[in-house]
Order: C-alpha cells, then sequence, then structure tokens
C-alpha cells in the first residue's frame, strides 16, 4: 500500500514545496511552518481514520493542484467523480479535512508574519512586506512627524493626547469559527512560535510537539458547526470574552509604548491617564435594526453583563495593587482621608458587604476580610474601601440580571466613574508629592488608565434603529391625540409639530396610549435606557435617516420617556442616493436652532459601506463615501460644529474592509481631525483583539494612522481627476444596476449558481439574513450578498462596473489612460480602493463560477454566466492596465505565496460545494458510491458514521447538510472573510 502510494503520487509535502514560490525572504518560514502543521494533521487522520482515507484525501489535493498548475476543467471534473463517490460518513471526514487544513494554513501565515514583524522590529526596520505600507507603528510616526515633516514635539504630543479613536465591536454574522475552536487555534499558534524559538531545548522540543499534536486533534475532534443560532446575549458574551483575553491588560501595555515613543522624541511627559485616546463601544445587544430577536429585555441584560464584568475585573486586580503600594509615607490629604477611613471601618462594618456569600469564600479570603488594615498603611486602606465598592457593584449588577433586583444599596456601589477615579487621583498625588512619581507610574497609573478607558460598563452601548419605527411611534402618537396622521404629513409640518412639543413641557402621552408589539418594543427600548446609568450608552444610530424629523422625533422621545442624559442621536446614510442627499440633510438639521443649541457644536454621522456597495457597486459608493465626507464637513464647518465621522466597515473589500492604516490614510483630507469611529465586524474582530500582539498592533494602527492624518493629510484629488471620477461613477452605477436590478434573470442565477438560499444554515448569527422575509436583492442583507460571492470566488459586487468605466473612459480618450495611471500613482484613495479590488481578483477563479454554472444553473442562463466572466477577465485586464502590472499582485511576493498555499485546499471544497448543492437541489441526481473508505478499524469506521448522526434532524439525505456547511466554513476561512 505504502509504495504504490508513493509510486502513484507525490505526497502533500513535496506537492506544497513545487507550489509554493521560492524563499521570498530570508526569515522566510511560511512552508516549513505549514508542512509541520500538515504532517502532524495527516498522522492524526491516518490514526483515527485509517490510511485509505488519508490517501483519499492526498488524491483530492493533488488533482486539486494539477487544476492549479493549468486551470484545465477536466481536472474539476476529475475532482468531483472523486468527491461524490464518497459515502456520508467519508464525506463530511474529506470535507472536514480541508477545511481544518485551511485553518492550519492560516495558523502557519500569522505565525510567519509575526516572525517577520519582530526581526523587523529587531533590526529598526518598519516597512511592512507590502509596497504600499499597511503597518502604523506609533514610533515610527511620531519620529516621522517630528523629524521628517518638521512638526514640533510638543505639538505631535498636543494633537496626540486629544484624539480619540473609538472602536465599536459589532455582532455582524461573519465569524464563521466557533468560538471553542479559536481558543484551540490560538494554542496551536503558540506551540508553532515556541517549537521555532532559538533557545529552545530538546526536551522542550518534545513536549511542545505532543502539546501541537494534542491541540490540532482536539480542533479536529470539535465539531465545526453551531447547532443553534447564537442568542444576542451569547454574541455579546463571546465579543466580551477579548476584553477578558487582550484588551484589558492591552490598552495600559499599548499606552506605555506611547510613553515611550514619546520621550524618543524628546517629550518627557506620559500621556494623561484621562486621555481619550482609545475607547470601545459595542452593537451586541443594541443593534435592533431588522433583528427581532434584539428585544428591551436583551438590552437590559448586556449591559447589566457588560458592568458585572467590568466590576468583576477591576475586583481581580484591585488586590495586586493593594499588595504593591504598601508604602507608609504619603501627603496630608491621604492622611487625613486613610486615618477617616480606618475609624469607621469596624469588622461588622466589612463584613457585612459580603453577608450571604461570606461562607462560600476561601478561609484565606475570609481572613482579608476581617483583617483590619494597619492604619501605617494609608494607601491600602484607601484602596480597601476601593475593593469593598467593587464588590458591591459587581454583586449589584449580578442580583439585578438574575432577580431584577438587589438588597444592595445603589449608594454602596460605584454609580459614576469620577466617585471611582477619585480616590486612585489621591493615591497618585500623594505618591507624586512624596518623591514615589516611579511607583505612581508603575500599576496604579495602568489601573487609572484602564478606568478612564473602560469606565464602570466596560464598553458603551449604541442603539439601532430603523427611522421608520419612530414614525410609526409618532403616527400612533398624533393618531390618538386626534390631531392627524404623523405619517401623511408634510416634513416641514413634522417639524414644526415636534420643535413645538419639544419646547413644551406637558407630557405628550400616557399609558393609555394605544400600541402595537412594534411600537410598545420601541418605547419600553427607550424605557430601558432611562432605568440604566446613562455611561452604558453611546450613541443613538437612526438607520435609513433622511430628514430633520427623523432625529427630532428620537430627541422628542428621549424626552417623553425621560432619559435624563440624553443619548446623542446620529443618522446614518447608506445608500447612494442617501449619501448624495446627505449634506443637504446635515444642512437642514443644523439651520434648526433647538438642534443646534442641543448638541453644543458636536454631531456624528454615521456612513454605511455596506448598503452602498449592494446598491451601486464598489466604484460609485466608495467615490461617492469620499464625497458625501467632504461636503459633511464643509456643512458642519459653516454653521461652527465639529463633525465625528463614524465608518460602518465590514471585513470584506465588497463592504469597505481593508488594510485599517491604509483605510484611515486614504480619508479625504480635514474629515479625521483626531475623531474617528469605526466599526469592527465578525471575523475582523478576531483578526484584530484574538491574541495580545494583535489586539497591541490593532490599537497603534489606528492610532498612529489617525494622528498622522491628522497632522499630514493626504492630498486632495486635481479638479480633473474629480471630473474623471464623477464620469467613471456614473458608467459604473448603470453597468452595476443594469445587471443587478435590472436583468430579469439575474435573481433567479444568482440564487442557483451561489449558496445564498443556504447561508442561514450556518448558524453564524442572531439575525435575519433579510430585513424582510420577502423580497428580491434590495431586502437581502449586505452580509449574505457578498457572502454568497466570496464562496464561489467569483466576488461580482466588488470588481462589477469598474471595468465598464476604465473602458469607456479610455476608448473616449486615450489620455484618460495616462490619468488614471496618474491618479493610481499620486493619489492614495485611487491607489488603495485598486489595490484592494486587485487583491481580490487575485483570490478570484472564474473557473469555479463556471464548474457552478453547469452544475446547478439551467441551460438557458449559462450563456448570461459566460457573460459575466468575459466582464470579470475584461475588468482584470484593464486594472492591470491602470495600475502597470504585467500580472496580479506582482508586487506583493508575500500575499501571492499565502494565496498559492491556500489555492489547493479552497478548490476542493469549492467542488465539494458545488456538487454538495447539485445533490441537495436536484433528487434525481445520481452518484455512484464506493465502498467505505475509513474502514481500517471498526473504531474508525464508527467514527465516520457517527459525524453522519450529528444532523439526524436535517431534511437532506444524510451527510449532505453538514458536508455543505463544512465546505462553506472552510471556503470562509480560506478566503479570510466570510461576508
Amino acid at each position: 500500500m505504502a509504495n504504490r502510494n508513493m509510486e502513484k503520487m507525490a505526497s502533500i509535502d513535496a506537492q506544497l514545496r513545487q507550489l509554493a514560490p521560492a524563499k521570498v525572504s530570508e526569515d522566510d518560514k511560511l512552508i516549513e511552518y505549514d508542512a509541520l502543521l500538515l504532517d502532524r494533521f495527516l498522522d492524526i487522520l491516518q490514526d483515527l481514520h485509517g490510511e485509505d482515507l488519508k490517501e483519499t484525501v492526498q488524491e483530492v489535493y493533488e488533482l486539486s493542484a494539477e487544476y492549479e498548475g493549468k486551470h484545465d476543467p477536466k481536472k474539476l471534473e476529475e475532482l468531483g467523480n472523486v468527491i461524490t463517490s464518497l459515502d456520508a460518513g467519508d464525506s463530511i471526514v474529506v470535507a472536514k479535512s480541508f477545511s481544518h487544513m485551511l485553518n492550519l494554513a492560516n495558523l502557519a501565515e500569522e505565525v510567519q508574519i509575526a516572525r517577520r514583524r519582530r526581526n523587523k522590529l529587531k533590526k529598526g526596520d518598519f516597512a511592512d512586506e507590502n509596497n504600499a505600507t499597511t503597518e502604523s507603528d506609533i514610533e515610527e510616526t511620531l519620529k516621522k512627524l517630528v523629524f521628517d515633516l518638521k512638526k514640533s514635539p510638543q505639538e505631535v504630543f498636543d494633537a496626540l493626547k486629544n484624539q480619540t479613536v473609538d472602536l465599536v465591536l459589532t455582532a455582524h454574522p461573519t465569524q464563521s469559527v466557533r468560538r471553542s475552536l479559536l481558543q484551540k487555534h490560538a494554542r496551536i499558534r503558540n506551540c508553532l512560535s515556541q517549537l521555532y524559538a532559538k533557545d529552545i531545548t530538546p526536551d522542550d522540543k518534545q513536549e511542545l510537539d505532543e502539546a501541537l499534536q494534542r491541540e490540532i486533534q482536539a480542533a479536529f475532534r470539535t465539531d465545526e458547526i453551531r447547532r443553534t443560532p447564537p442568542t444576542p446575549q451569547d454574541e455579546m458574551r463571546a465579543g466580551m470574552s477579548y476584553f477578558h483575553e487582550t484588551i484589558w491588560m492591552g490598552v495600559p501595555k499599548f499606552l506605555r509604548r506611547v510613553d515611550t515613543a514619546l520621550k524618543n522624541i524628546g517629550i518627557n511627559e506620559r500621556v494623561p491617564y484621562n486621555a481619550p485616546l482609545i475607547q470601545f463601544s459595542s452593537w451586541m445587544g443594541g443593534d435592533r435594526d431588522g433583528n427581532p430577536r434584539v428585544t428591551p429585555e436583551v438590552t437590559r441584560d448586556v449591559c447589566l453583563l457588560a458592568r458585572m464584568m467590568a466590576a468583576n475585573l477591576y475586583y481581580s486586580q484591585i488586590e495586586d495593587l493593594m499588595f504593591e503600594l504598601s508604602m507608609w509615607r504619603c501627603n496630608d490629604e491621604l492622611r487625613v482621608r486613610a486615618d477617616e477611613l480606618h475609624r469607621s471601618s469596624k469588622k461588622d462594618e466589612v463584613a457585612k458587604h459580603y453577608i450571604g456569600v461570606y461562607h462560600t469564600l476561601s478561609l484565606n479570603l475570609r481572613d482579608r476580610i476581617l483583617e483590619k488594615i494597619p492604619s501605617n498603611e494609608p494607601y491600602r486602606v484607601v484602596l480597601g474601601e476601593v475593593r469593598d465598592r467593587l464588590y458591591q457593584t459587581r454583586e449589584r449588577s449580578r442580583h439585578l440580571l438574575a432577580h431584577g433586583y438587589s438588597d444592595i444599596p445603589e449608594e454602596a456601589t460605584f454609580t459614576n466613574v469620577e466617585e471611582f477615579l477619585e480616590p486612585l487621583e489621591l493615591c497618585y498625588r500623594s505618591l507624586c508629592a512624596c518623591g514615589d512619581r516611579a511607583i505612581a507610574d508603575g500599576s496604579l497609573l495602568d489601573f487609572m488608565r484602564q478606568v478612564s478607558t473602560f469606565g464602570l460598563s466596560l464598553v458603551r452601548l449604541d442603539i439601532r434603529q430603523e427611522s421608520d419605527r419612530h414614525t410609526d411611534v409618532m403616527d400612533a402618537i398624533t393618531k390618538h391625540l386626534e390631531i392627524g396622521s404623523y405619517q401623511e404629513w408634510s416634513e416641514e409640518k413634522r417639524q414644526e409639530w415636534l420643535l413645538s412639543e419639544l419646547s413644551g413641557k406637558r407630557p405628550l402621552f400616557g399609558p393609555d396610549l394605544p400600541q402595537t408589539e412594534e411600537i410598545r418594543d420601541v418605547l419600553d427600548t427607550f424605557h430601558v435606557i432611562a432605568e440604566l446609568p446613562s455611561d452604558n450608552f453611546g450613541a443613538y444610530i437612526i438607520s435609513m435617516a433622511t430628514s430633520p424629523s427623523d432625529v427630532l422625533a428620537v430627541e422628542l422621545l428621549q424626552r417623553e420617556c425621560h432619559i435624563k442624559h440624553p443619548l446623542r442621536v446620529v443618522p446614518l446614510f447608506e445608500k447612494l442616493a442617501d449619501l448624495e442627499a446627505a449634506p443637504a440633510a446635515l444642512a437642514r438639521l443644523f439651520s434648526v436652532d433647538w438642534y443646534r443649541n442641543r448638541i453644543s457644536g458636536k454631531q456624528e454621522v454615521m456612513i454605511g459601506y455596506s448598503d452602498s456597495g449592494k446598491d451601486a457597486g464598489r466604484f460609485s459608493a466608495a467615490w461617492q463615501l469620499y464625497k458625501a465626507q467632504e461636503e459633511l464637513i464643509k456643512v458642519a464647518k459653516k454653521f461652527g460644529v465639529k463633525l465625528t465621522m463614524f465608518h460602518g466597515r465590514g471585513g470584506t473589500v465588497g463592504r469597505g474592509g481593508g488594510p485599517t492604516h491604509l483605510a484611515i490614510l486614504s480619508q479625504p483630507p480635514d474629515t479625521i481631525h483626531g475623531s474617528l469611529r469605526v466599526t469592527v465586524q465578525g471575523e475582523v474582530i478576531e483578526q484584530s483583539f484574538g491574541e495580545q500582539h494583535l489586539c497591541f498592533r490593532t490599537l497603534q494602527r489606528f492610532t498612529a494612522a489617525t494622528l498622522e492624518h491628522g497632522m499630514h493629510p493626504p492630498i486632495s484629488p486635481k479638479p480633473e481627476w474629480r471630473t474623471l471620477m464623477d464620469q467613471m461613477a456614473v458608467i459604473a452605477t448603470e453597468e452595476y444596476r443594469s445587471i443587478v436590478f435590472k436583468e430579469p434573470h439575474f435573481v433567479e442565477y444568482f440564487r442557483r449558481a451561489t449558496p445564498e438560499l443556504e447561508y442561514g444554515r450556518m448558524n453564524i448569527g442572531s439575525r435575519p439574513a433579510k430585513r424582510r422575509p420577502s423580497g428580491g436583492i434590495e431586502t437581502l442583507r449586505a452580509i449574505p450578498w457578498i457572502f454568497a460571492w466570496t464562496q464561489t470566488r467569483f466576488h461580482l459586487p466588488v470588481w462589477l462596473g469598474f471595468g465598464a468605466a476604465f473602458k469607456k473612459v479610455i476608448e473616449k480618450d486615450v489620455r484618460n489612460l495616462n490619468m488614471l495611471q496618474e491618479m493610481f500613482n499620486q493619489w492614495p484613495f485611487f491607489r488603495v480602493t485598486l489595490d484592494l479590488v486587485e487583491m481580490v481578483f487575485a483570490k478570484g477563479d472564474p473557473g469555479i463560477a463556471a464548474l457552478n454554472d453547469r452544475l446547478l444553473v439551467s441551460k438557458d442562463l449559462w450563456p448570461f454566466g459566460d457573460q459575466l466572466r468575459n466582464k470579470y477577465e475584461e475588468t482584470k485586464k484593464l486594472l492591470l492596465q491602470v495600475a502597470a502590472h504585467k500580472e496580479v499582485l506582482e508586487g506583493d511576493p508575500y500575499l501571492k505565496q499565502r494565496l498559492r498555499l491556500r489555492d489547493s485546499y479552497i478548490t476542493t471544497l469549492n467542488v465539494f460545494q458545488a456538487y454538495t448543492l447539485k445533490r441537495i437541489r436536484d433528487p434525481n441526481y445520481n452518484v455512484k458510491v464506493r465502498p467505505r473508505v475509513s474502514k481500517e478499524s471498526a473504531e474508525a469506521s464508527k467514527s465516520a458514521d457517527e459525524l453522519v448522526t450529528l444532523n439526524p434532524t436535517s431534511e437532506y439525505a444524510p451527510g449532505l447538510e453538514d458536508t455543505l456547511i463544512l465546505t462553506m466554513k472552510g471556503i470562509a476561512a480560506g478566503m479570510q472573510n466570510t461576508g
């Protein structure tokens, strides 16, 4: 068997080495890492399922690799024949194996990228592996501003300490990997990194290798498929776990690095502990736009849960801080406070804080609670009081969450962050006054920075709701008051009535207001906001906002529901027409005197990348987003308002994704101005915060790029560039819409050629795939829209429109090609837009789309598929011409190498998916199943059978649904994007 195998085919390891480009640099160990992980996995696969199944995996891989070499469609057919001949259990095992191998390839990449980064830092070489810089090192940025751009160190320091980056974690359903698997992947990554450490001993190596095999097997043995959809609370817990694991300690660590970078440009001051450099917000449990599962009760739960988690994190650290601050010398201010607390704290008083749980505590902790802190340790006395109040704060939130009430009075807890910071500031001042600044700037400063960043609520929850839902409430109120139908009123009449009510004092409605379930849901959400502490909340975002009355209606509802500290109201502009009309809408809003007085010179506006892209295509959406920002800033300046732009970016290019550094530095001049809000969605949360080093780099990228954009803005486009962009946008929009919205067979083609209809089976989010159950493309959410095209590697929403625009303007005047090349070389926005589309072409393969057509699409639609693939090839050719590239990614050998390593795995899963969809959708499709492959042992055969039983309720033939979901997850891992 072994000899036949050796003669028949090369091992995957050898195939990898043939396929992959040669070493890209001296420190390139990617092939080595990948081969090691693969070798360990194949050994495990053989142990679990027998040698024949391992050989089947190798045979499938070889066919896929041969296809990648010549792109011969016959190889895909051969591959399909092998795949469809597998029985249900074997089919799941093989699909699971390729999905697992793609995840291992991603881990090898991550370790290689981290290794290269460390090597560059050691050498002081900050340039990243791409031609266009994708890194923002804070030290490099500060030195560049001072030494290259001749900014004064004080000027840089002032700008830095006054800027704010607010990262908003959202529950967008694009993280297809289960949390339990992500944790196992992190351990594999750590083992691999340590195995290649220079000072490793033979014993260490042996133990690490065993640990690596154990984790690879544990990941493979874990069910990849979520069997039930997550609840919004589950999503919130998953999001909050990143705070516990990386962000909590990552923020003070990052701010220390900022202090060091400042020292290196001559600033001998630290960033003030309360400087708002980094803030965190969340949409998890607050985003109810089209998600009926996010109820007022859910919002209340997630706020209390976050509050409890924050108090618990502080409580777990305060003992260490008390242990560290054992000094007796202090200033008079602290001495007076410590003496007061010492006199008033009797053992029974301290113990009463812990009544109800005292008997459950460890003996050691009981002793510490009842032990009176000596009066000659004043810092510990003061911090002991902080500790006790933190305990009460945590327990009160826990009680409210579990029972809806708590016996702990609110005054025994911390209710605002100023109250929490006051004793910490007192300790800090005292240490500095006594010559112990070095001690003050240790753990105490880190703790104060955490308090300033995370507050008592860990994150601030944004609320998002559709404008129509508020209109419905207003209509119910006006009808109840018998003054007419709000919905039928003109915008002028709506504004007039809203302003008269906002200026008056009378209550607008009482408990007798007739309420539908939808109206009650909106009003109850406002009541929850009124009930909970105001520091739980951030912004109230209105999607589909078009006019000033949309904003004023929310202001009136906040007042009517007795919200003491009203949330700032943020209109969200998403579709192309809304973006075009946004500046005029904002000007009308600022023309309302009442509103201008209410906002105190500050306004936030959100712009949506996903829906604008779905509405008009990536080219037109990107250009309209650029222009809308410029115009919105002009309007704000005219009215003397500081505008913060909130960027609703997804992870994929089709939804505004791409490298952070480039995204920020390609924004229009003056649009960030030291204040940036941006969403971090789905799989991007893991990519940004999954590890300590990733968290550090994320905070660094955002901070440094925001500073650089403010102090050294990118160039504005020349007038002739604008004219050309406007012309191309019209052509691109027309091309995109003529196919997506006007082509009568497009919806039928899309639904047959992609797994869009099966997307919901992945159970990766709590919200439905559509805003409304019925309807076509326009009601489909942007995530499943992008997801479907990413799965087939055709990426239509990203490139459609670019080719037609390039072709028309070049045909009109050949000199336009030179202008486009000038724009590509000189204008960051245009360069980044095209670079990202080029990267998508590198991940694409129209051959897979052709296979899907042949298997899944009716013959009468084949010419339409051919037409789209011709447009794909033409667009790619024109894009390379504009970029002056001979082939895709010629300037980025690292990315090219990484994609080539992944291609054969992804192709296998693409073919698996196409044939599985065929079997699911066409009951008459016959396949000849060969005998069970995994049969070397009774245990191996049983193991494959057990995989089929994990989904006993499937409506399809055994194994098909799980095989399909595994292919979707594997392709998402390989493309490193879901939706």
